[in-house]
């Protein structure tokens, strides 16, 4: 069988590219091992500035009726009790979605799953494990096994949209450069009124013992606590561990009920490229970040829009696949300049406030937010950088990234040029700045 277009992976990252390549016109097959989707304690709330490109999609609206709207974000210092809560509505002037939208993430692969059953020239094969790919230049093989046996597809282009350990990327012979944190993450799904207890919505519990990221999943009372442990803890305890440490954190609660949980690693790391010959990768198997911020499976959301965009630009013949290379240049650098750094530093934020100066001045300018409508703006913008160069450019919503003044413009233009200076490389500038003619070209 051979297809345009074959997606290694079938999760939210997979899903959503396929979608914006059938709604292009391109064929195209996701190839994913599991029977269904997994329901596990994983991604769950969405940045503004990715609604614009999944509102275009046709699944914001289905996304909204399923989850709700986060208006507000909350930190709360454990051992004196602060409570500081950001506005997210300060982005009004910014969006036209001043807003972020919580549901699990499986729950968006089944909703893409569902508009994209109204596409034929689209597939998904489930039961279906890619055992490794191979590129012979006019066109790329994927080996698969299948319950009823081994089966080779072709395809003109092999998208890797398949995870951390990604087999696709080993094929294509890339490294992911970067680091392994020393602790791992604890995500837990309880079922409890929390709000009962006067918890957010949304609360980054600051402390470095208890440090936790706590948020409401849905309506009806799922909870989502995610807590901090040295990488190498036991699985035999690990539920033990996870009643102590509600115990701590909830100390009055107790019709909590644990519903899920899992321990995983957490890395910092990014794909030495995105693009090798006919193989592309997209999601977390080109970068990984810890989830703090939530910009993991917001920035593969990123990566599946513009991927959708240019490959099918490059299929219809409308660019040169030199637009590829340009893709995978541009999502590593915004992985590295944004992602990175802004998740890190919210992770020693919340999980390693030791040093109580430096607590201090951190919690003095999250006070400073409260009172500045601007500097609010500011801060949670930085989400907005994650877009590629020609994403900001909504024809069809003139609103949207046309701040006043030119503030996003103004920022995007210094980020290009601080890079440019900051790799002593015009080569980069001109990248980023062709790229972005390019993507204007290719949604016009």
């Amino acid at each position: 069988m051979h297809q345009q277009v074959v997606i290694a992976g079938g999760g939210p990252v997979g899903l959503i590219t396929a979608l914006g390549l059938a709604k292009q016109g391109v064929d195209v097959v996701v190839l994913e091992r599991h029977p269904h989707v997994i329901q596990e304690p994983r991604a769950m709330t969405y940045h503004w500035a990715v609604l614009d490109g999944l509102a275009k999609l046709g699944i914001l609206q289905d996304m909204e009726t399923e989850g709700f709207r986060l208006h507000e974000m909350c930190y709360r210092v454990y051992h004196t009790g602060e409570i500081i809560k950001l506005d997210i509505s300060a982005v009004d002037d910014i969006t036209a979605y001043p807003y972020a939208v919580v549901l699990g993430q499986d729950q968006i692969s089944s909703i893409v799953l569902r508009h994209l059953e109204n596409y034929p020239n689209a597939q998904i094969r489930w039961n279906t494990e890619v055992q490794r790919v191979e590129d012979h230049g006019d066109k790329a093989v994927v080996h698969v096994s299948t319950p009823n046996g081994n089966e080779q597809l072709t395809g003109d282009w092999i998208i890797g949209a398949d995870g951390a350990k990604s087999r696709t990327r080993q094929a294509a012979g890339v490294e992911l450069e970067g680091f392994t944190w020393p602790e791992q993450f604890v995500a837990t799904n309880i079922q409890c009124d929390l709000e009962a207890f006067g918890w957010d919505d949304c609360n980054y519990l600051v402390d470095p013992e208890y440090g936790a990221v706590i948020a409401k999943i849905t309506r009806d009372g799922l909870w989502r606590v995610t807590f901090s442990e040295p990488a190498g803890s036991t699985e035999q305890d690990l539920e033990d561990r996870i009643w102590d440490y509600y115990r701590q954190v909830f100390p009055n609660i107790n019709d909590i009920e644990l519903k899920l949980y899992s321990s995983y690693q957490m890395h910092q790391r990014v794909a030495s490229s995105m693009r090798v010959g006919r193989i592309l990768l997209a999601g977390d198997a080109a970068h990984l970040t810890n989830p703090t911020n939530g910009f993991g499976l917001v920035s593969g959301m990123m990566d599946a829009l513009t991927l959708s965009q240019t490959l099918s630009a490059v299929i219809h013949g409308k660019a040169s696949d030199e637009i590829l290379d340009q893709y995978s240049d541009e999502r590593r650098r915004v992985f590295n300049e944004v992602a990175t750094p802004s998740s890190t530093e919210t992770k020693r934020l919340v999980f390693h406030s030791e040093d109580s100066d430096r607590l201090e001045k951190d919690l003095q300018r999250l006070r400073n937010l409260t009172r500045s409508r601007k500097e609010r703006a500011k801060q949670l913008s930085i989400g907005q950088q994650l877009l590629t160069p020609g994403q900001t450019n909504s024809s069809s919503s003139p609103k949207i990234y046309q701040p006043r003044e030119g503030i996003v413009a103004r920022n995007l233009r210094h980020n290009t040029l601080r890079c440019a200076r900051e790799l002593s490389s015009w080569r980069v500038f001109s990248n980023c700045c062709s790229f972005r003619l390019a993507m204007s070209q290719t949604l016009s």
